[in-house]
């Protein structure tokens, strides 16, 4: 029975049909659903549960079998813990079900005495075995049920949803399924029958069916995987529809490279390039020959040589007769990658300026006329490249830095004008691959994971107590005396990056004179709240204590880019021993001669960002080596720092960091937002997402997409992603 269809509040489309009016609802529990933002009948429909209570092979006790996968049902009416003799904890659980009591026993899992709570209702599944006259489960898996899951008829199979309070979950089954019975048959399939049967897909309608009143689990996770798949097979047709735009639409400049002009770039590095960095040069040079916009995402590990490519890439660009650009997220980024490509180029004649929000107006009125007229050549730079007052006269070639801190789509602002430049998208933080199937689908992909020659892993050591910290500094004041030179971080407070400089900001540096109230007053000095217990703080403690008598210096976020520039020189060129700092080090720091990293309070970082962190050192020809500072026992936390320490690579290392934090911290943000997504989860849903890309592509690449039959799946897809993609809406 549907909606009455006369009614004034009604839409003309059933499925846009408000709660409120369908069966088991009202205005009561519709506010309720509101919470969860179930506002409709189609977002009842697609109302993902949370997961299914398999209810088909529960047993009573007498029908159970030894060493079979089978469950129980019944009701918790005894619990004990204790301590075996081999010290490790056993808690035991007696279930009734009927007449009779079966036994669920865990070893070395105290928190499952806390779990199992007198009169709950659950299901033990498992491979029982006889012991003691009775059936016990030994560890088996446990299923709480709700007061009304225990009354459930005939039901195999009962579908579990997020709730709110107010709202049962017998009445939540209750709604959904008076959705499903009486709107299922309006919901349109937008992909084609015969595509469903070559995927191994249900029909919409019977997958609607199956996720809200499956028969069997089978059935269930049939209903689940056609959702998921479709989701996921949406956006990845928009990154190939993107991806095919690009190369249909664009003209892009023709910039050759020669054997002349690869052997006089060459000269220019003080080394020879890696294996990976050949093949990274090989790629760039085909793109940029082949008359097609280069849309190329390098991903190298840390210290494997990313800028001596992008250095490359632009010289063959400034040697076709056009303009390169090169775009970092901060500005201490942008000025270190300036330094290094001055000092490269310090013998060419190419024209080249730093572009940042520091330059006076003066300046900055002379570096875009500069810009606009094509004397200047290569330009290094933040996101001030890409206001609307900077004109390139003939840009060729955009390097894009750290591409994931700027955006998903911010690369397109290069591309605006007659002519697209190449773009060449550059990060140092190894992504896990099913983030780039999804943020950086639409590029080709060079990835570079090995080191330089001779350049050794950094060893990285955990240290959680205070005797093992009291032997790290002797051992850091070692390593000092030998001539080398150590970071000391800070877990960053807030956007360090972002925030303004204050008034009055610390001296630069004081050479192991830390300021207190009963030394001399600091000009200039001021501790700020958001420093405080961090960079100062603990530059006034080493200065008095391990690290008293050396050259010590302190960099954060809330210096300007004059001061935490001059700082960077200093320890660069040797003038200080050890630098105190926050994140702002994380990347694009060369000090070959630092050695030694000490991350204090390591378990607040992300895995990721702890293996860029490290990578400052162990850059020349001297051992690395990274100390984690932890008091942290919580088991993520010190499972990250273990990964730490058995893992060097960092591809690896990010594929850890995914599983245990997920992909919204990894790109910088908790927003599921972040990624355009339904229903897939990447974590859990990464041989899907592998599936549906290979399906995806392939149906645009050989032009199966554009077949009348996909029309409604094409019209879906541009809905959802047109405008977020920017894809063209014929074509």
């Amino acid at each position: 029975m549907s909606a009455p269809s006369n009614h004034p509040d009604l839409p003309s489309d059933p499925l846009l049909t408000p709660v409120q009016f369908i069966r088991n609802v009202g205005p009561a529990r519709a506010a309720l659903l509101e919470r969860l933002s179930l506002r409709t009948v189609a977002d009842l429909l697609f109302c993902m549960p949370r997961d299914a209570l398999d209810l088909s092979n529960v047993r009573q006790p007498e029908e159970l079998e030894a060493g079979v996968l089978q469950s129980v049902r019944g009701t918790i009416v005894d619990r004990d813990s204790r301590t075996t003799s081999t010290g490790k904890v056993m808690v035991a659980a007696l279930l009734r079900c009927g007449r009779d009591f079966v036994r669920g026993v865990w070893f070395n899992q105290p928190w499952m005495f806390r779990k199992l709570q007198m009169e709950q209702v659950v299901v033990f599944s498992g491979k029982p075995k006889r012991a003691s006259g009775r059936w016990e489960f030994s560890t088996p898996i446990v299923q709480w049920l709700d007061v009304d899951d225990d009354d459930s008829g005939q039901v195999a199979v009962l579908p579990r949803y997020n709730l709110t309070e107010g709202l049962r979950m017998d009445e939540m089954r209750k709604i959904t399924r008076a959705a499903v019975e009486d709107f299922v048959h309006l919901l349109p399939d937008r992909i084609p029958a015969d595509l469903l049967t070559r995927w191994n897909l249900l029909p919409l309608r019977q997958a609607v069916i199956a996720l809200h009143m499956p028969a069997s689990m089978a059935e269930f996770n049939a209903g689940i995987r056609r959702l998921l798949f479709e989701d996921l097979l949406e956006f990845q047709l928009a990154v190939a529809l993107r991806r095919r735009s690009w190369r249909r639409g664009e003209t892009a400049p023709v910039l050759k490279s020669s054997q002349k002009i690869d052997s006089r770039i060459r000269r220019l590095f003080p080394f020879q390039f890696t294996q990976g960095q050949n093949q990274a040069v090989q790629d760039i040079a085909h793109d940029l020959a082949s008359g097609q916009t280069m849309h190329r995402l390098l991903q190298a590990d840390v210290g494997a040589g990313k800028t001596a490519i992008a250095v490359y890439a632009m010289l063959v660009t400034i040697a076709g007769d056009h303009q390169a650009a090169l775009m970092a997220p901060t500005e201490l980024l942008a000025s270190q990658h300036w330094q290094t490509i001055d000092r490269l180029l310090s013998e060419s004649r190419v024209r080249r300026a730093l572009l940042t929000g520091t330059l006076t107006a003066a300046e900055r009125r002379r570096t875009l006329e500069q810009i606009s007229s094509g004397e200047l050549q290569l330009v290094v730079g933040t996101q001030a490249l890409i206001q609307k007052d900077v004109r390139f006269h003939k840009l060729g070639l955009a390097v894009i830095d750290e591409q994931h801190r700027f955006g998903v789509s911010q690369r397109a602002t290069f591309s605006m004008g007659e002519q697209s430049p190449h773009v060449l998208v550059m990060t140092a933080t190894p992504i896990p691959r099913s983030l780039c199937l999804t943020q950086f689908g639409d590029l080709d992909m060079t990835l570079i994971n090995e080191l330089p020659p001779g350049r050794l892993p950094v060893r990285t050591y955990r240290v959680p107590t205070e005797d093992l910290r009291r032997r790290a500094w002797n051992f850091i004041r070692e390593r000092i005396a030998e001539g080398r030179q150590v970071y000391v971080v800070c877990p960053r407070v807030g956007d360090e990056d972002d925030e303004p400089p204050p008034e009055r900001t610390p001296s630069l540096f004081d050479r192991g004179q830390p300021v207190n109230e009963a030394g001399p007053e600091v000009p200039g000095f001021d501790l700020s709240p958001a420093d405080t217990g961090t960079v100062e703080e603990l530059f006034r403690q080493l200065c008095d204590g391990e690290l008293k008598g050396l050259r010590v210096g302190r960099v954060h976020g809330r210096m300007d880019s004059r001061q935490k520039s001059e700082t960077m020189d200093l320890f660069r060129e040797g003038e200080l021993d050890a630098l105190i700092s926050t994140t702002v080090i994380e990347v694009g720091v060369d000090v070959p001669n630092a050695t030694v990293m000490v991350i204090q309070e390591a378990e607040r970082f992300g895995l990721s960002q702890l293996h860029q962190l490290r990578g400052r050192v162990g850059r020349g020809r001297h051992q690395g080596y990274c100390l984690l500072f932890s008091d942290a026992t919580a088991p993520d936390a010190v499972k990250r720092l273990a990964a730490l320490e058995q893992h060097a690579d960092g591809f690896q290392i990010a594929e850890v960091d995914f599983d245990l934090r997920g992909p919204g911290d990894i790109l910088g943000t908790k927003q599921h937002g972040a990624l355009p997504l339904k229903f897939a989860d990447l974590r859990r849903d990464k041989q899907l997402l592998e599936e549906a890309r290979k399906v995806a592509f392939d149906l645009v690449e050989r032009g199966e997409f554009d077949t009348p039959a996909c029309v409604p799946l094409k019209v879906s897809v541009l809905d959802r992603f047109g405008e977020l993609l920017n894809l063209p809406r014929s074509g």
